[in-house]
Parts: structure tokens; C-alpha cells; sequence
């Protein structure tokens, strides 16, 4: 008897031994193949077609235990990233994810406020991924930004800029810039230059919405969206410290530090860049920015986000330069004291909670303190003028200008929530949003010297007269919903709703006049705005969309009190119908998206001349633009990429007449007809980690005035980039403008003359990064 005891306990031992070998764990980290971000929710299943699977935390990490004799081999996949296979021979194993190179596998949030494929999202949306700007190394938003089809962000120099997308290039508050879906400044204090307070050191990717979407992010979100991404804490520790510079005086150092440890992740990033001497004269300039971000995750449910991100930045104002003088390729400045200064602190705090696999809450707290001051040298006017009789007048050396600031701070709380239907894979989200933002602005009258030989603007002396002192309460409350289903398999529509209402308290600190502006008082405006779209996908490798969307502006408070009196305004309306597709022509080698659009725009503001030859803001303005834009991404081998974006647009006035001349009929000034943008890589298989790039930008030609009476030719030019990473080192070199064009970022024509910005002639950034990260890791 005891010998059929020690048979069974030997044979129990066997099968016990057997199984344990059978389910050894395996477990890993599944990372973003570039930032090195956790991807979480990514699926783990077992190659041979068993059960045996698991998606990973939100660290990115996964534990399982495989069949014997079964699972050899695991086939790792997540939405927009290429699929992967991998061997269970280790028992700790990190894998690094490839984002997918079709447009219809990758993933946007831009486009309903989630996460969403971009082959569900009835709009046209482009995502500038983290590999292209870490590819691109740009010193620039304008450099990345440019390489979307019917983008076209003016650099203005040292990061200043106005922009284009669906509509002329214009410094007009038609374009609603976000960080992480909330808007970097408040409503009715947009500024043109408003991107130079982004910190592309923390920026992960970068997401375009084109035409309106006032429907999911309010008023501005006009001609385009730009959401700006930023990175977050990542899986393995990161401590990037770069260097650059280039040929025409620029420097800059950046620093890039991430980690995640238990519940916490860390992240800190930002740069410094400085820039003396350039090529046009009385241009330095200089910038600090910082990001930190501290997330806390209190369980795999419940996490917690804060971001801080620091501004401060400087620089010479130049202005731009006559024709004469751009004719003569003569840089000298006539400035020798305005500047422009910016001062900015944004704070953000993110609660989301995961109730169920359904249900999602998230709810943020955001502050800005904000300030913009000037010497500006677009308020500098002559006081020896030419009057409408022939004759001249006033003093020689003397001239006119002005010291200002414009300021607030902004308290703003968003609260969204999606819920998940079991009825036609419905989703439906909804929020609301509260921004209290008071504003200051002053400005102060100077007296300033001008040397009558020279035309040098050479001194200034400050006065006690005081032009604009006023503060402006602004307060916007809104509440949005978007909701999406499928009524039958193939078809997704998708509308979104939006209520808006603004409060303008607008106390003059001075007594009403001619110059110091308005009367005390209120002024309410209100919106609500629709969108209805729906996308049909014929295959998993074809589809089409249709949206019809509408968007709005309420008057700038610069429009609003800076007159005699206040003008009666209403909020701008546009109208925008349009229809796309997407396709993947030929799979894994070539992919395109188009989109055709029609925008309307109504009651916009413009500038009429009254009876007693003063001028007042009136809504009256009418204009019509209609496009098409096309994108084409090619990868005929594995190691060369080729991209092409391109845009026919049309811009008219309809009914436009402004200070006595009529525009009906007339093209906008500043409205290329064609731009486009081509690229094309190689990254030979032989040299890992080389890269060889090069660009073609082309900007079609342009009326320089509303009149129509002149034009500017545009321009082509190329840019060459080259790179190389070995391990934990990268070096580059950028040759912008390669083939020494000049030519004119923008170039316009008004009453007082021409006027011309001029490019950056051909330079070399070269730069160098290292990223200390490996020496913390764990072995």
C-alpha cells in the first residue's frame, strides 16, 4: 500500500512540476517606440489563436501566464500603432511600438474632445506626429506647422507669426490655439502671436483641425484648431540635454527629464534660446520656457494630472521694411528702442475617474496670469505728414508713439463626461465650461526723436499723458455636447451642440473721450453653435465624410472700447460645408486624404468712415472662401518616405467696404491661390539610425492690397535636413533655405507704402543631444 502512495505523490509531483513550468509569468512594458511613453490598453494575444491574452495597465504593463507547448509567440497590437510579434523566451521584456503610417489607423483627440480613429471623425484632421518633429528638429512652430495641406504659418521672427489656415494670412482672431484641449489664452484677447508662448520642449505631437469647430471648443475655432500635446511622464527615465545653433546668430539649449516611479510620473521640460546679431539689424531676442508635470495615480481608475508651464520672453522689434529697402537687400533697422516682452504662467489640474469600461469623468481646473508689454513700431507715426491738399506739415524730428500693456488673469473650470451606449455603438459626451478673466490695458503717450538725415528713430522721451487705461471683466460660461452612433454598420454620424454666453465689464479708468476710449458698461453676446457630420467607410481601406459646421468671434475688447463711443456689434458667424475621404491606395505603401470645403463668413467687422471723417466698427463684412486640400503619403520601401500637402483655395470679398473703398468682387490680399508642401526621407538600412531629409515649400503668388492693384510672386525653397542617432546620442544638421532664395515671408501694400518681411537666408542648424536616461535605468 505504501508503495502505491509513493507512486501517486511521485506522479502528482510530475504533473504539479509539469504545470508550473506551463504557466511560468510573462511580463513586460509596452512603450511608445519614440516618446517612450506606457501604452496603455494595448492587447497581448497569443499568436497560436488560444484565449491566452491581457491588454496592459495604464503603465504600459502586462502579466500573463501561457499555455505549454502553445503560446510561443505573442502578437502585440494598439490602436494607431503597427502591430508586433514577440517571443515569451525572456521573462522581462519591453516593446517598443511603431506608429502606424496609414491616416486611417491613427488615433486623434482634437476632433470630439477623446480619443477617436481618425477614420470616425467627419472632418479634416491632420496629426504632426513626435517622430516628424523629432525628425524635423524644428526651431520653430512654423517649420512643423507648415507641412499641413492649406497651412501656412507667417514667421514674423524670433517665434512671432500670423497664420493662415482656410483663410488669408492674417493676424485676425479666427484661429483658436489649445494646450492639451484648453485654449492657451482667453476669449476676446486673441494675439497673432499667441504660438510663442507654446514650450516645444514639451511638446509631444501636434493635432489641425481646419474649418470651424465652434461646436466643441467655442468661439475662434474659425479658420483652423491647433492642439498642442505635450508630453507626458514616461516608462523608462529620460534625461535629454541638447544643444543648438545656427549661422545667423541663434542659440538655444534644451532639457528634457521624464520618469515614472510607482504611483507618481514626472516629467520637466523646456529650453532656453538667445539670439544676437542676426542678419537684419535690432532683431535679438531671447526666451526661458519650463514645464513641469507631476500625475499621480491613485488607481488604475482615478488619476491626477497638474502641468505648470513658465514664460518669459523678450525681443527687439524691427518691423518690417519698405520696398526700397527690400529691393536693395538693405537690412538696417530704424529702431534702436521698441521691443515686444511676455510674461506667462499656466497652471492646469486634471481629475479624470474611469467609472466602468462605459463611463469616463474628467474634470480641470486652469489658471493663467498673462502680460504682453510694448514699445511697439506699428505706433510710431511721423508728426512732419503730407495732408490730403499736397501740402506738408508739422516737425521733422519729431514723432509720435506709445508704451502699453495688455494683461489678465484667467480662472477657468472644465468639466466633461463620456458615456458609453449599448444602442448602435453610441457615444455620447457632454460638459460644461466657466472662464472668469479680468483684463487690464493701458498705454502711455512718448515723445520721440528722429534724426531727419538718417530717418533713425533715435530716442524717446516718456510724457504724463496717458492715452488708455481701462479693465474689462470678461466672463464666458458654455455648455457642449457631441454625440455619435452608428445606424448601420458601415456609417458613423456624428453632430455636436454648444451654448455660448459672454459678459464684457468694461470699466474706463479715465474720463471718456476721444482719446481715452468709452463710457463705462456691460455688453452681453451669445451663440449657440451646430454641427452635423457623418463618415462612410466602403472597406477598411476607403471611406468618405460630409460635415456642415458653423463657428463664431465675438468682438475683440480692442474692437469694442477703444472708439468714442461703443459700437453696436454682433458676434461674427461662419458657414462651412465640406466633404472628404481617405484612402489607403495601395496597403502599407500609399495613403491619401482629401477635402473639399465652402466658408461663408457674415457680419464681420470692419472699419467704416462716418460723415464727420471719424471711423466706427460696424458688422457689414461678407466673405466667401471654397478649397481643396490634398495629402499623399508614399513609403515604396521601408526606408524612404515620401509626403506631399497641398491646397487650391479661392478668398473674395463679397460685400466689404471698408473706410470708403470697396473690396466687392475683389480677391483678399494676402491669399495664395496654391501652396503646397514636399518631403521626402531616407533612412538606408544600411546606416541605422541615419536619416536624410528634404523639403519643398512653395507659396503660390498674391495681391498685395484689397485693391487688387499689385502682386507678390511667392516664392519656392528647400530645406535639407540630416541626422544621426547611435544609442543614447543624436547629432544634426538643418540646411534651411539651401539653395539661398530671397524672397519675403509676407509682403503687403496699405496707404503709408509697402511692406516686406524678409526670410531667413540660407543658414545651418547644427545640434547635438544626449540622453543620460540609460544610466538610471533599471538592469
Amino acid at each position: 500500500m505504501s508503495r502505491i502512495y509513493r507512486f501517486v505523490a511521485i506522479v502528482l509531483i510530475i504533473c504539479l512540476s509539469s504545470g508550473a513550468i506551463g504557466q511560468e509569468i510573462f511580463k513586460g512594458k509596452i512603450i511608445d517606440a519614440t516618446t517612450k511613453e506606457p501604452v496603455a490598453g494595448a492587447s497581448i494575444h497569443c499568436s497560436a489563436g488560444c484565449s491566452c491574452g491581457c491588454i496592459t495597465n495604464s503603465l504600459g504593463e502586462f502579466e500573463l501566464k501561457p499555455r505549454a507547448n502553445c503560446c510561443v509567440s505573442f502578437r502585440i497590437s494598439s490602436l494607431g500603432y503597427q502591430p508586433q510579434t514577440i517571443n515569451t523566451n525572456s521573462s522581462a521584456t519591453i516593446v517598443n511600438l511603431q506608429l502606424e503610417n496609414t491616416v486611417l489607423q491613427s488615433v486623434v483627440v482634437t476632433a470630439n474632445r477623446e480619443l477617436t480613429k481618425r477614420s470616425s471623425a467627419p472632418v479634416a484632421i491632420t496629426s504632426i506626429s513626435s517622430k516628424m518633429i523629432q525628425d524635423a528638429k524644428p526651431i520653430t512652430v512654423d517649420q512643423v506647422l507648415n507641412k499641413v495641406s492649406g497651412v501656412y504659418m507667417v514667421n514674423l521672427g524670433n517665434e512671432q507669426h500670423s497664420m493662415s489656415i482656410r483663410q488669408p494670412m492674417t493676424t485676425k482672431s479666427l484661429f483658436l490655439y489649445l494646450e492639451d484641449g484648453i485654449p492657451v489664452r482667453t476669449t476676446g484677447l486673441f494675439n497673432h502671436n499667441a504660438l510663442l508662448e507654446m514650450n516645444m520642449a514639451a511638446v509631444k505631437n501636434i493635432e489641425v483641425i481646419k474649418g470651424p469647430s465652434s461646436s466643441l471648443y467655442g468661439s475662434e475655432a474659425i479658420g483652423g484648431v491647433v492642439n498642442f500635446i505635450t508630453i507626458a511622464p514616461t516608462a523608462l527615465p529620460v534625461a535629454k540635454l541638447s544643444l543648438q545653433g545656427n549661422t545667423i546668430g541663434y542659440k538655444r539649449a534644451d532639457l528634457q527629464t521624464s520618469f515614472s516611479s510607482g504611483k507618481w510620473g514626472f516629467a520637466l521640460s523646456g529650453y532656453y534660446a538667445d539670439k544676437r546679431n542676426s542678419f537684419i539689424q535690432y532683431t535679438d531676442f531671447h526666451k526661458a520656457n519650463l514645464t513641469a508635470r507631476i500625475d499621480y495615480r491613485f488607481s488604475e481608475k482615478t488619476t491626477l494630472v497638474n502641468s505648470v508651464t513658465w514664460l518669459d520672453y523678450y525681443s527687439d522689434m524691427t518691423g518690417s521694411i519698405d520696398s526700397a529697402d527690400y529691393a536693395d537687400k538693405s537690412f538696417e533697422s530704424t529702431q534702436t528702442f521698441t521691443y515686444r516682452k511676455v510674461n506667462a504662467l499656466r497652471y492646469r489640474s486634471t481629475l479624470t475617474h474611469i467609472w466602468n469600461n462605459n463611463c469616463k469623468t474628467n474634470a480641470s481646473v486652469v489658471f493663467r496670469n498673462n502680460s504682453i508689454g510694448q514699445n511697439p513700431a506699428y505706433a510710431i507715426r511721423n508728426d512732419y505728414r503730407k495732408l490730403s491738399s499736397g501740402t506738408w506739415v508739422g516737425q521733422k524730428d519729431l514723432a509720435h508713439g506709445e508704451i502699453n500693456e495688455s494683461a489678465f488673469k484667467s480662472y477657468a473650470a472644465i468639466i466633461q463626461h463620456r458615456q458609453n451606449l449599448n444602442w448602435k455603438k453610441a457615444v455620447f459626451i457632454g460638459g460644461i465650461n466657466v472662464d472668469l478673466s479680468p483684463s487690464t490695458y493701458s498705454a502711455d503717450y512718448i515723445r520721440i526723436n528722429r534724426d531727419t538725415v538718417s530717418n533713425i528713430y533715435t530716442s524717446y522721451k516718456p510724457t504724463d499723458s496717458v492715452l488708455t487705461n481701462y479693465r474689462t471683466a470678461m466672463n464666458n460660461y458654455a455648455s457642449f455636447i457631441n454625440f455619435e452612433f452608428n445606424p448601420v454598420e458601415k456609417l458613423r454620424v456624428v453632430a455636436s451642440l454648444r451654448y455660448d454666453l459672454f459678459r464684457y465689464n468694461f470699466d474706463n479708468h479715465l474720463k471718456p473721450s476721444s482719446y481715452s476710449g468709452s463710457p463705462d458698461t456691460v455688453n452681453y453676446f451669445s451663440r449657440v453653435s451646430t454641427k452635423i457630420g457623418f463618415t462612410y467607410n466602403l472597406s477598411s481601406s476607403i471611406g468618405f465624410y460630409a460635415n456642415y459646421s458653423e463657428g463664431f468671434v465675438p468682438p475683440q475688447v480692442t474692437e469694442m472700447y477703444k472708439g468714442v463711443k461703443v459700437p453696436e456689434l454682433k458676434p461674427s458667424v461662419f458657414y462651412n460645408y465640406e466633404v472628404g475621404g481617405w484612402a489607403e491606395i495601395i496597403k502599407g505603401k500609399m495613403s491619401a486624404d482629401l477635402s473639399v470645403y465652402m466658408l461663408k463668413g457674415t457680419n464681420e467687422i470692419i472699419s467704416v468712415r462716418m460723415d464727420d471723417g471719424s471711423t466706427q466698427n460696424m458688422n457689414a463684412g461678407r466673405t466667401l472662401h471654397k478649397g481643396i486640400e490634398l495629402g499623399l503619403n508614399i513609403n515604396p520601401v521601408s526606408s524612404i518616405n515620401i509626403r506631399f500637402s497641398g491646397a487650391l483655395s479661392r478668398h473674395e470679398f463679397v460685400d466689404f467696404v471698408e473706410k470708403g473703398s470697396s473690396y466687392n468682387g475683389n480677391l483678399m490680399n494676402g491669399a495664395p491661390a496654391w501652396m503646397h508642401n514636399a518631403e521626402i526621407w531616407w533612412k538606408p538600412a544600411f546606416a541605422n539610425g541615419l536619416r536624410l531629409g528634404l523639403e519643398w515649400q512653395k507659396l503660390g503668388s498674391y495681391f498685395m492690397d484689397p485693391l487688387n492693384t499689385v502682386k507678390y510672386n511667392g516664392y519656392d525653397v528647400f530645406h535639407f535636413r540630416v541626422g544621426y542617432k547611435w544609442r543614447a546620442m543624436e547629432v544634426w544638421m538643418n540646411v534651411m533655405n539651401a539653395t539661398g532664395k530671397y524672397y519675403a515671408y509676407t509682403a503687403s501694400k496699405s496707404n503709408s507704402g509697402y511692406s516686406y518681411t524678409p526670410a531667413e537666408p540660407r543658414n545651418f542648424n547644427m545640434g547635438i543631444s544626449y540622453d543620460f536616461g540609460h544610466l538610471f535605468k533599471s538592469k
